[in-house]
């Protein structure tokens, strides 16, 4: 069963389809890349799972859209939200 689906090869995140535990290896495909990721920490259904390192400030981009800035570096397999992002929606 796929944990997580990247929409768009732009993405720098993941959407977990099911919980995702710590530590848990997840595959994910971009395009006809395929990347194991391990959880560093359990990651909620609907959430996100970077799936490469973020630097502070860097654009989060989900659906190939950017959906906001990262608040602090994000490690890959780290849980994405808003602990961790800033939305740029409307601003």
């Amino acid at each position: 069963m796929r944990k997580a689906i990247v929409i768009d090869s732009k993405d720098n995140v993941a959407t977990a389809l099911t919980e995702i535990s710590s530590g848990e290896v997840v595959e994910i495909k971009i395009g006809k890349i395929v990347k194991n990721i391990q959880a560093k920490s359990t990651i909620p259904f609907g959430h996100k799972l970077a799936i490469k390192r973020i630097e502070k400030g860097e654009a989060v981009i989900k659906y190939g859209e950017t959906i906001g800035r990262a608040t602090r570096t994000i490690e890959e397999g780290e849980h994405a939200h808003i602990h961790n992002i800033e939305s740029t929606r409307g601003r």
